[in-house]
């Protein structure tokens, strides 16, 4: 076997390939670590954001929730007290109606009070009319000095 000068060249190539090859597999292996390590620190982190953003999410449905819940019962309380506000104006306005029905009955009865005592004071002036033409019509001169006489003794005993 003879050795030439090609023998000498490729094995001094595969020579400098396993020198160069020892240091550039640490160069290429130290960049795809890191870049391995990259990788893995950024899904870490999209991991880390993706659980920051559930629970802000969680917390404002939460929130959501919450607002939800308080808008009903202050809609509840609103409806309640315009309920209430609804029958106290209510009864104020039947107790209103009531006093003006009592005075309008009241003033009824007292003008109808009125009337009968009208109607009496004028039924009374006619009979003492019609009563003092018939007692001018039929008594004489002298029965009426008479009755003068005994009206104004029974006077006496009528005042005291």
């Amino acid at each position: 076997m003879t050795f030439d000068a090609s023998f000498f060249v490729a094995v001094s190539f595969f020579i400098f390939l396993a020198l160069v090859f020892k240091p550039l597999k640490k160069v290429l292996l130290g960049a795809l670590d890191e870049r391995a390590a990259k990788i893995a620190k950024d899904l870490e982190d999209a991991k880390r954001l993706r659980e920051e953003a559930q629970k802000l999410l969680a917390d404002y449905r939460l929130k959501h929730k919450n607002a939800m819940k308080e808008a009903e019962d202050i809609v509840a309380q609103a409806k309640s007290e315009a309920e209430r506000g609804a029958k106290a104006a209510q009864q104020e306005l039947d107790e209103a109606l009531k006093r003006r029905t009592e005075r309008a009955i009241a003033k009824i009865g007292k003008a109808e009070a009125q009337a009968v005592q009208e109607v009496r004071e004028a039924a009374v002036e006619a009979a003492v009319a019609a009563s003092r033409n018939l007692i001018a019509a039929k008594l004489d001169g002298a029965s009426r000095a008479k009755l003068v006489d005994s009206a104004i003794a029974d006077m006496g005993k009528r005042l005291n």
